[in-house]
């Protein structure tokens, strides 16, 4: 059975200590490191790179943003997923172009966290339901008002499209190459291809850029 390694930053003690038993609790997960600043954050990842970045954003040095940046850039294969108390818009948002694929309200329930995790390793964008409504209106203006002139938008293949839509729909990898009958390695390649094509770094800001031009729909 494959495990994958967790950085959590959190940088109150007694949640970091919650959201770390969490993560553990998950018999294909582990947390490497369990840190509280950026500054820590940056030091753990220089050790190396793990499969996962599970990271608060108000931290007491700097905003996780910056961390989740730093790894979408440097090493895009980590999947990095915001736990926090912020849920306005602004926040969402930025998380999302910072290249988070995921984005969960603390509570005091923390049993869906591993789930989460892997739900987002499968192929999925896990969000919390109130955060949806945000983007569900951010997203409105995109399938109504604004129609991008077709020198401004990228121009995917129609079987780029058909896996960004897919992916929109929250289908994970080994269900996209089911549905469209191919490989998963097939599949991974029309991702590269539709992040390079959209210039994103995540899934979720994929969604977000094609839905902003007029390219895929929630409705479809």
């Amino acid at each position: 059975m494959q495990t994958y390694s967790v950085l959590l930053v959190e940088d109150d003690p007694n949640t970091r200590e919650r959201l770390a038993s969490a993560v553990n609790a998950h018999p294909q997960l582990t947390v490497t490191a369990a840190v509280g600043t950026c500054a820590a954050a940056q030091q753990a990842l220089a050790q190396g790179f793990p499969d996962v970045l599970l990271s608060d954003l108000g931290l007491p040095d700097g905003s996780g943003l910056d961390v989740i940046r730093y790894v979408s850039t440097q090493n895009p294969a980590t999947e990095s997923m915001v736990i926090t108390v912020f849920g306005d818009e602004k926040n969402v948002l930025a998380a999302i172009e910072a290249g988070a694929s995921g984005y969960l309200l603390k509570d005091g329930n923390s049993d869906y966290i591993g789930q989460s995790i892997m739900q987002m390793l499968a192929g999925g964008s896990p969000i919390s339901a109130s955060i949806a409504r945000h983007l569900l209106k951010r997203f409105k203006p995109a399938t109504t008002d604004a129609v991008p002139t077709p020198s401004s938008t990228p121009t995917l293949t129609a079987r780029e499209q058909a896996v960004l839509e897919l992916v929109a729909k929250g289908f994970s990898y080994i269900e996209i190459a089911k549905a469209l009958d191919m490989s998963v390695h097939t599949v991974t390649s029309h991702i590269k291809h539709i992040y390079r094509k959209l210039a994103v770094n995540s899934r979720s800001e994929a969604v977000f850029e094609a839905m902003q031009l007029g390219i895929i729909k929630l409705n479809q």
